[in-house]
């Protein structure tokens, strides 16, 4: 296949993938241990072959099989083994959780299909276990295969994403001269403004608390750029049905204006645990932001206990489609399973939108080697002359 090709390992539902689709890279092939994950995959990737099952029991082979390719011939690996074991919300992270060893797994597929690039993503956290070593032994794992690495922690508002989300990306390549490249931030002071959370979502059609419907037309035209741009050739809004929250909760929300948080909520409408917190604690919980905002992390359950994950306007909580909006999913990826399964994929992706300038940040790094390469070349040729 001519062009860029990349195999994704752990790939859920395709986040890092469909980045690196926008950027032209042709993704051959996704491996996760989730078939319902695999479901959204193969159903957004039609292009790419799902290869199913844990990681310890997929072999390069199987993968380059799915991928038609042979060893060598793949030019990026790309993947995230799943962060819950080094997460800095899992209080219990450490490197005995035996999710905390997948990357060596990562390395032992690289070994053997030996592409071009390699791009690993994972969870700030990553560098705080046992003071750095498995990020050591990551990027001492990828010298040993001949692989020069680098390592920066990237912030997803920075590349277009309407979030404050931090991953730390880690990008190596084999060849000795070809240099490593990070994404140049696109947003920001001085640059685009960042994208909101009204920018995101405001055309999506309005829903009561619990309000479950298959499929609906969009509440108005692309209020945005980035509306316009995450809907294409859309019609119809799908995994946009709100989460049916308790009366209490009703209650709380309802005392609670955007830009506000738990601390808005009285006294005694509280829940128990909370009624003891400083009011320092617990900043993001019962958060409503304001549409002016970035959206908090997205994690794997818009639970109001645990974020900003009040809709602006409306005393509900965010629907899988906002949530995804909020990663910069386009509109046709429709979320496989149940409505909690599809929570935990939306969450646990890398927004597409940072995977693309990942992907175009390395082929840029391509593209001054063979630059410098070609003017080697013609500096010799007159020297010669």
């Amino acid at each position: 296949m001519s062009g860029w090709t990349a195999i994704d390992l752990f790939c859920g539902a395709g986040g890092l993938s469909e980045g690196f689709r926008q950027a032209g890279v042709h993704v051959l092939a996704g491996q996760d241990i989730d078939a319902t994950f695999g479901a959204t995959f193969t159903q957004t990737h039609r292009e790419a072959k799902f290869v199913h099952g844990p990681i310890q029991n997929i072999s390069a082979h199987d993968l380059l099989a799915a991928a038609g390719c042979q060893a060598g011939e793949v030019d990026v690996l790309i993947g995230g083994p799943p962060c819950q074991g080094y997460s800095v919300y899992n209080h219990q992270r450490g490197v005995d959780d035996p999710r905390a060893g997948l990357f060596k797994e990562y390395l032992r597929l690289v070994e053997a299909i030996q592409p071009r690039w390699l791009v690993m993503e994972n969870v700030t956290g990553i560098t705080s276990i046992a003071g750095g070593a498995i990020v050591r032994e990551i990027q001492a794992g990828m010298r040993r295969l001949g692989y020069r690495v680098d390592m920066k922690l990237l912030k997803a508002e920075e590349y277009g994403v309407p979030q404050e989300r931090r991953r730390m990306f880690f990008i190596a390549t084999r060849e000795e001269h070809r240099p490593i490249l990070f994404p140049t931030p696109t947003h920001g002071p001085e640059l685009l403004p960042f994208v909101t959370v009204w920018d995101a979502i405001s055309d999506l059609p309005a829903l009561q608390n619990g309000e479950t419907i298959e499929s609906l037309r969009y509440g108005s035209d692309p209020q945005s750029p980035y509306q316009a741009l995450l809907r294409g050739d859309r019609q119809l809004v799908e995994n946009h049905s709100a989460p049916r929250l308790s009366k209490v909760n009703l209650e709380r929300m309802q005392h609670i204006p955007p830009g506000g948080s738990w601390r808005d909520i009285p006294f005694d409408l509280l829940p128990k645990g909370m009624k003891k917190a400083k009011r320092s604690d617990h900043t993001k919980r019962y958060g409503r932001p304001a549409k002016t905002d970035l959206a908090c992390t997205i994690l794997t359950k818009c639970d109001v206990h645990w974020g900003a994950y009040i809709h602006p306007t409306q005393d509900r909580s965010f629907t899988v489609r906002e949530a995804a909006r909020l990663q910069s999913f386009p509109d046709f990826f429709t979320f496989a399973g149940s409505r909690t399964e599809q929570f935990v994929q939306v969450g646990n992706a890398v927004p597409p939108l940072l995977g693309k300038a990942v992907a175009e940040a390395i082929k840029a790094a391509d593209v001054m080697l063979k630059n410098s390469s070609n003017e080697a070349a013609r500096h010799g040729l007159l020297h010669a002359v």
